[in-house]
């Protein structure tokens, strides 16, 4: 079976964000299912594809809001009123259709679609009727926009989000009608979109590794760690219930580092937290942490962050909402959405350090998501041996 894998921005290797682990997981277990994979998208600027012989490079492009130039935004939101797209969509229209149709074509005799996420789909979605599809949902997207719009800060960002969300939730509704199946990441994201049903969606439990990793000794440089992009508002709605929150009940001397992008208005007046921007190896960063606070609040989907903590073995204090994606948690993680009881039991976990053997967490979720994957698969070749019959 060959399946023409859609998605915004195609791999380069980098695996800098909780998107692209998640897609490096998706293609490998479809090739591991004996699936050819090709990948059609957008690619960062300056960026190479991590597997060139099967990619379609549609161009380079930068969609970062955050980064952009105030003109930029202002062409992308006026894009998408024009256009009654949503904005992340808008920003994937610098192609026409006949460009991504030749683009199609490139790719040669082909099974289907893996339709990745809403943003590529919902821009070009009359472009992918002519085949059967699977749709992999990685969040409820509209679900997100609405909770960004209730977090926002201004009316004009509060407009956007509504406005956002009302076009995600029509769009995800054409996307999960017209797929043959639908993968989610999170076992509530099935009912929130529509399709739980087990003839319509699975889940699919991500590992951000190939190999499982082994449990070795590690140096503790701080007392907490935590890693993200922090310009995704839901992530930046759990940072700012952290810092505000959480941290003023840390004794003064408790060290917390913060890496990654950080938007502009994020403070703290704790005198150990310290913001180090990116970092050359996370895996590294993490690990030189005595506890890593898993601080989702918002958005839906897994957290790549939670699942790489669990495959380490480091001890954590968590959010319920982190844990959502997650069958299984290990004894060394504490589960709490209180404020003053999180940070008692980080405090507790960065005292008496307990890391466990992570290897066992990793072979159940590759297996379970080896699993999913030939489910859906097996739903895509009954389609495609009815249109032979």
């Amino acid at each position: 079976m060959h399946l023409l894998f859609a998605t915004s921005i195609v791999p380069d290797g980098a695996l800098a964000s909780g998107y692209e682990i998640a897609n490096a997981a998706i293609i490998a277990a479809l090739r591991r299912a004996g699936v050819r994979v090709t990948v059609i998208g957008f690619i960062w600027p300056g960026k190479i594809p991590a597997d060139p012989e099967n990619t379609i490079v549609l161009g380079a492009i930068d969609v970062r809001t955050q980064s952009a130039p105030p003109q930029r935004k202002l062409a992308w939101v006026g894009k998408a009123i024009l256009a009654g797209l949503t904005f992340a969509s808008a920003k994937l229209r610098v192609v026409s259709d006949s460009e991504i149709r030749a683009a199609i074509e490139r790719a040669g005799p082909f099974d289907g679609y893996v339709l990745n996420s809403v943003q590529f789909a919902g821009a070009f979605e009359e472009l992918f009727a002519d085949r059967p599809s699977i749709f992999v949902a990685h969040n409820v997207e509209h679900r997100s926009a609405e909770e960004n719009a209730a977090a926002a800060g201004s009316a004009l960002q509060r407009w956007l989000f509504r406005r956002e969300a009302r076009l995600l939730k029509v769009v995800e509704e054409h996307l999960c009608r017209a797929a043959r199946f639908v993968f989610t990441l999170a076992e509530e994201d099935r009912a929130a979109l529509g399709v739980a049903s087990d003839d319509r969606s699975a889940v699919l439990p991500l590992v951000t590794r190939a190999e499982a990793a082994k449990k070795v000794p590690r140096r503790i440089d701080c007392d907490a760690a935590l890693i993200g992009t922090w310009t995704w508002q839901p992530n930046r709605i759990g940072l700012d219930w952290f810092l505000t929150q959480v941290v003023p009940h840390l004794r003064p001397d408790f060290r917390i580092r913060v890496a990654g992008n950080m938007p502009s208005g994020v403070t703290s007046t704790h005198p150990g937290v310290e913001f180090v921007g990116r970092v050359a190896d996370a895996q590294a960063f993490v690990r030189g942490a005595a506890v890593i606070p898993l601080i989702s609040t918002a958005g839906s989907g897994v957290q790549l962050k939670t699942i790489e903590t669990f495959e380490l073995g480091l001890p954590s204090v968590a959010t319920s909402r982190s844990l959502r994606g997650i069958g299984y948690r290990p004894d060394n993680c504490v589960v709490t959405d209180d404020p003053v009881a999180f940070a008692a039991a980080l405090e507790q976990a960065a005292a008496d350090v307990q890391d466990v053997d992570g290897s066992a967490f990793h072979r159940r979720q590759l297996k379970a998501l080896d699993a999913s994957i030939g489910l859906g698969l097996s739903k895509l070749g009954a389609v495609r041996q009815e249109a032979f019959a």
